[in-house]
């Protein structure tokens, strides 16, 4: 199947399946008074070389978002994000409304990715009316960004030493968190604490678990305010192994990494297939698990036709010439066959 929709689409990994199923034998504490938590816990405490951190497991990147930024925001407080941020187009107000009304404070971007400058710039704009504006407040970091790009070590450190300039804690949202980092090829702790990120919503959906997602604390004192906003917010699942049970599987011996390193080298296999072919241009260098190729129409409607699936980004085909150019946003799961890439690439050509 030429499913390029999303990762979301993907299947779950069997292993998981498996850990879900032995996870539902017997009786255990509820609310994550349980054995399966407590190692899941460890697990990402080591994946992170971070003892002290606090872990906690939710079922959907925006509650692992919106709780985080919650901990971190007062009401009266705006949230630094890019204008191109998941918080921002995709999360119906679910940062707004978790913190309480806090604001969103956008940054520009051009691929996805804001620069230490524009964020400083923005930074320093606000605070200026007192106490009729809106009081800083957390800065939020997309790694990879919505636009499939990644940003450099030195990037984050960058971004993360403006934050800390002004005494701003640092979210970072990690949706596709395992997808940076192998492309990046470096620990989560350099891409997380070790360039000054406070709290990390590490995503496991994308990647083949079937709905889990890690909230990573690095400093243990916000853990309480956590645990009482994810109860108040009805994100406290009283079977919290089913949740937790994911991870082992997904950590063990890096299998987290060798999933996202598949999909990663799927995208890479189409574009390099694609670079050349048929005037192919890519409307932000592709990399991670995510491309962004401009095609002619007849590209398009031929794919369509074929049983290809994925998004349009920037336009409609109706009504459309067959010689108009548009762009479309592909992306590689996990599970992505040869098969299936054969047959795009077969059915592009013509």
């Amino acid at each position: 199947m030429m499913f390029f929709a999303s990762d979301n689409g993907g299947p779950v990994h069997p292993s998981v399946i498996e850990a879900l199923t032995e996870a539902n034998e017997g009786y255990t504490g509820g609310y994550g008074a349980d054995d399966v938590t407590a190692r899941a816990v460890a697990a990402v405490r080591e994946v992170f070389e971070a003892p002290e951190a606090a872990v906690y497991f939710v079922a959907t990147g925006t509650a692992a978002n919106a709780l985080a930024l919650a901990t971190y925001a007062q009401p009266f407080h705006t949230v630094f994000c890019t204008d191109t941020a998941h918080i921002h187009e995709d999360e119906c107000n679910a940062p707004e409304f978790y913190t309480g009304g806090a604001k969103l404070t956008l940054v520009p971007t051009t691929d996805g990715r804001m620069t230490a400058e524009d964020l400083r710039r923005v930074i320093a704009g606000e605070e200026t009316r007192g106490v009729h504006g809106p009081q800083r407040g957390p800065v939020s970091i997309t790694q990879i960004t919505e636009r499939g790009t990644i940003y450099a070590l030195d990037d984050l450190r960058g971004l993360c030493a403006v934050a800390k300039e002004y005494d701003l804690p640092v979210h970072l949202d990690g949706a596709r968190f395992a997808n940076a980092l192998v492309e990046l090829g470096c620990s989560s702790a350099e891409m997380t604490w070790k360039a000054g990120v406070d709290v990390v919503s590490f995503g496991g959906t994308k990647n083949g678990l079937m709905g889990a997602e890690a909230v990573v604390f690095f400093d243990p004192e916000k853990a309480w305010e956590f645990e009482l906003r994810r109860k108040r917010g009805g994100h406290l699942f009283s079977k919290q192994r089913y949740l937790a049970a994911q991870f082992l599987p997904y950590l063990e011996g890096g299998r987290w990494l060798d999933l996202a390193r598949a999909a990663n080298a799927s995208r890479q296999r189409l574009q390099d297939a694609m670079e050349g072919m048929n005037d192919i241009t890519f409307a932000y260098a592709p990399s991670g698990n995510m491309m962004f190729p401009t095609m002619r129409v007849a590209d398009h409607r031929r794919l369509f036709d074929a049983g290809a699936y994925y998004y349009m980004w920037d336009g409609d085909l109706d009504g459309a010439a067959e010689d108009d150019r548009l762009t479309a946003r592909l992306v590689c799961d996990w599970s992505m066959s040869d098969a299936a890439l054969d047959k795009f690439l077969t059915v592009l050509r013509g």
